[in-house]
C-alpha cells in the first residue's frame, strides 16, 4: 500500500533508526502498558515492540494508515482509529500508561494542554510521556522565566510535570523532511504541586496575563481581582512587572487566589 503523507494531519514519519532506538530505550517498557500517539507507518511502533511491553495500544487517526498498521503488526498491537483530542485516555487501562508520541506539529500544543487540563488532581493516567515537538514549541515548554519563550504553555506544562529535554532531531530523520528541527522531551509526574479545584482556572489566569505579554501586569491583575489590595499583598506582586517576569509559582498562587473568589 502506497502511503502519501497528509499535510492536513501534520504527518512526518520518523525513519531514523538511531533516534527510534534512543526513544524506545529512554524508559523501561518491559512489562508496561504502552500507548503510542500517531503510529504512522509503524517505525517507532516496531522499536517499542522490541522492548516487550505487557500491552501495547496505539492511536492513529488516519484510516488508511490504521488499516495498514493492523495488517503489518498482526494483532501484536491494539490499534485504535480515533482522534486523540477526543479520546478518553482514562478508558484504556486501570494501570498507568507509558506514552510515546511523534506529535503532529499542528496540534501538539493542543494535545499537551488537553492532557494537563484534564488530569484529575494527582490521578495521573500515565507514568511518563516521551514526546516529540517542533523545536520552537519545545523551547516554549521548557523556557525559563524572564525569557521571550516563556509563556502560557510553560506555565501549564510545568505545573504538574517535571520536564527534561533529551535531544534535538534534524529534519533528515523524518520523511517527508519538515522545514524545522524537532526536539524530544521527557515528562514525569510531579509528586508535589499546588492543587487547584478546577485546572481550567489556571488556563484563565495564563490567558489573561499573557494576552498582552508586553504590558505590565497591573491591568490583568485588576481585571481578575478588581484591584484588591489584600490579595495583592498576599501574592506579593509588583504590578510594574510584565507577564514573563513572574515565576511559575507566582502563576499557580494567582490561580489559587482566583479560585477562592468563587467560594
Amino acid at each position: 500500500m502506497t502511503i502519501i503523507p497528509k499535510k492536513s494531519l501534520g504527518q512526518n514519519f520518523l525513519i531514523d533508526q538511531n533516534i527510534i532506538n534512543k526513544i524506545s530505550n529512554l524508559t523501561k517498557i518491559n512489562n508496561k502498558i504502552v500507548l503510542e500517539i500517531g503510529a504512522g507507518t509503524g517505525n517507532l511502533s516496531s522499536g517499542i515492540l522490541r522492548q516487550s511491553p505487557k500491552k501495547f495500544f496505539a492511536i492513529e487517526k488516519d484510516k488508511k494508515l490504521f488499516l495498514n498498521l493492523q495488517k503489518q503488526f498482526n494483532n501484536k498491537i491494539t490499534f485504535i482509529n480515533d482522534d486523540i483530542l477526543k479520546f478518553d485516555e482514562y478508558s484504556l487501562s486501570k494501570d498507568k500508561l507509558t506514552v510515546f508520541g511523534n506529535l503532529p506539529y499542528n496540534i501538539s500544543t493542543e494535545i499537551l494542554s488537553k492532557w494537563i487540563i484534564n488530569l484529575k488532581d494527582d490521578n495521573f493516567w500515565f507514568d511518563s510521556l516521551t514526546l516529540m515537538f517542533q523545536k520552537e514549541v519545545a523551547n516554549r515548554i521548557i523556557a525559563k522565566f524572564n525569557t521571550s519563550s516563556y509563556g502560557r504553555l510553560t506555565v501549564l506544562a510545568n505545573w504538574k510535570l517535571d520536564i527534561e529535554k533529551i535531544c534535538d532531531i534534524s529534519p533528515s530523520s523524518f520523511s517527508p523532511k519538515p522545514k524545522v528541527e524537532s526536539s524530544l522531551l521527557f515528562f514525569k509526574p510531579k509528586k508535589y504541586f499546588l492543587k487547584l479545584k478546577n485546572s481550567k482556572n489556571l488556563e484563565i489566569i495564563t490567558r489573561t496575563f499573557f494576552n498582552q505579554r508586553r504590558k505590565m501586569i497591573k491591568k490583568p491583575f485588576n481585571q481578575l481581582f478588581n484591584g484588591d489590595k489584600q490579595i495583592l499583598e498576599r501574592l506579593n506582586l509588583n504590578l510594574n512587572l510584565r507577564p514573563q517576569n513572574l515565576k511559575l509559582t507566582d502563576y499557580y498562587e494567582i490561580a489559587y487566589e482566583y479560585e477562592k473568589l468563587s467560594c
